[in-house]
């Protein structure tokens, strides 16, 4: 663990080492995406393949949130390597230069417990993360059906602004690719 930051009896812990938090980040995923479980996009065995990929790449950083020591939500990012990197080159239409070009961490999941939402959560997990990051711009993909666009619309209000769409498998949903300054 290399920090933490508390809000009431909740606190912000920074992660470097996805081993240190593999089960409370397993165990958030299966409580957020019982309904989906079954499919194979969402399926455990198959998050845990993204998570472990994921955790390799660069720069991989995760907070996770806990309310009198219950994990009850996490994000997690890396950096991405360059215009090359598969985030920009599977994002519809190519992302412009001014876009992919800039140093750019990437939110790869951020997820928060069904009875801590809506209490400023994950908005306090995002900014615990981009504070210590060294990027001058952030990504993140998002199911625009996700809540009925509820999720989507929330982080236009944190000033992301969409850049194209993607769609990591043919199993997996098509998402919107947002970007924003980290600093903003």
């Amino acid at each position: 663990m290399t920090g933490a930051a508390a809000e009431g009896n909740v606190s912000f812990v920074r992660i470097g080492d996805v081993e240190s938090v593999w089960d409370d980040l397993l165990g958030i995923y299966r409580e957020c995406w019982a309904h989906k479980l079954h499919l194979p996009h969402y399926a455990p065995e198959t998050f845990g393949e993204r998570l472990h990929r994921h955790a390799g790449e660069p720069g991989w950083e995760a907070v996770v949130a806990y309310d009198s020591g219950e994990p009850i939500g996490y994000i997690y990012a890396n950096r991405l390597t360059g215009a090359d990197d598969r985030w920009w080159r599977r994002t519809r239409p190519e992302a412009e230069p001014t876009v992919a070009g800039v140093s750019t961490v990437a939110v790869k999941e951020m997820m928060v417990r069904q009875r801590w939402r809506r209490q400023g959560t994950a908005r306090k997990l995002h900014d615990v993360l981009l504070a210590g990051r060294p990027e001058t711009q952030v990504s993140l993909m998002v199911n625009p059906l996700n809540q009925d666009g509820r999720v989507q619309a929330l982080y236009v209000s944190w000033g992301y602004r969409t850049v194209g769409t993607a769609q990591s498998s043919p199993e997996a949903p098509v998402l919107t690719v947002m970007v924003r300054p980290v600093r903003a």
